[in-house]
């Protein structure tokens, strides 16, 4: 954005208003930008309008006129989707504006939008998040970014309504690079505390005990402080409301396909990272594969013989 526009007169396109998007485009408008939002689910849309998002029929319409405009979406080929064609962002948005590109994809993919948005006459940046649901709903989100030093600086005004920290990272793809390293730890962490809840209740000790305990030592981390596989300890959590609303199974165990990906093209030894895959990997399989993926707890304690899975103290 111009170090000369403030947000009122600022347009932003936002497409993809999901779990992750939706909430981001609504702290924008409530911090003052027009944000015209795109997506396919006319629940999303109307969420998204009830809350100041002015709702747009197509990914043309996001892009025409903005000075921003975000993607938040599942995957690189929808990305690359609504970039390309008569109809996309690249052939539609003025030329000099931004677009930030919050989803989680394959690197080479970030690369490649980069290379096509600048030949376009447009700034780019992969902003790919971290925080999950919670952290896109009150604006405190962790943005890992790559591209351009002096796109970056541009990006951090409307980066702070989102967030409470974005770190460039180095040139495009770099933001991916980080983003799928952090999910193959979260992704082990999860498990791994799931699998502590599990044990804990196995010798008789309660969830709220164990999570008192491990929260204040050094067991500490954000899939227990925050993502808490077993309701009660952590109200907020998905495991309060049956895993519903959080970061998908699913999601998770596409973004470990793409660190794994890494990890086979550049020779990393990954043992735990290769057994987290497998086990989400197995989990996307069942139906669970649309709850959030601390889920995974309810699968470790069924086959652990915990009696009352999840189950609060």
């Amino acid at each position: 954005m111009s170090t000369d526009k403030t947000p009122a007169d600022t347009t932003i396109g936002f497409v993809g208003l999901g779990h992750m998007g939706g909430p981001m485009a609504i702290n924008l408008a409530k911090a003052g930008y027009t944000v015209h939002g795109f997506d396919l689910s006319e629940e999303a849309v109307a969420a998204a309008k009830a809350e100041g998002v002015v709702p747009v029929d197509s990914v043309a319409a996001a892009a025409t006129g903005a000075d921003i405009v975000f993607t938040s979406l599942p995957n690189g080929g929808l990305v690359k989707r609504v970039y390309d064609g008569a109809e996309g962002i690249l052939a539609n948005a003025s030329k000099g504006a931004l677009l930030i590109d919050t989803s989680t994809i394959d690197v080479d993919e970030a690369r490649a939008s980069a290379t096509d948005a600048e030949a376009a006459g447009l700034r780019h940046l992969d902003a790919p998040v971290s925080g999950g649901v919670v952290g896109a709903s009150k604006g405190t989100l962790a943005f890992m970014v790559g591209g351009r030093e002096e796109v970056f600086a541009a990006a951090a005004e409307v980066l702070g309504v989102l967030g409470a920290k974005a770190v460039h990272c180095g040139d495009s793809g770099a933001g991916q690079a980080v983003k799928l390293c952090n999910n193959m730890l979260l992704a082990i962490h999860q498990i791994g505390v799931g699998e502590a809840f599990a044990l804990a209740e196995k010798l008789g000790v309660q969830d709220q005990v164990f999570y008192d305990v491990a929260s204040a030592a050094t067991g500490t981390c954000w899939a227990l402080n925050v993502n808490c596989p077993v309701p009660g300890p952590v109200p907020a959590s998905p495991a309060n409301r049956d895993y519903e609303g959080g970061f998908a199974v699913g999601l998770m165990n596409k973004d470990l396909g793409l660190a794994l990906a890494a990890v086979e093209k550049n020779g990393v030894h990954a043992q735990l990272g290769k057994a987290a895959g497998e086990i989400y990997g197995a989990l996307n399989q069942t139906d669970a594969s649309g709850k959030d993926f601390s889920i995974v707890y309810s699968d470790i304690a069924e086959k652990s013989g915990v009696v009352k899975a999840g189950s609060a103290a």
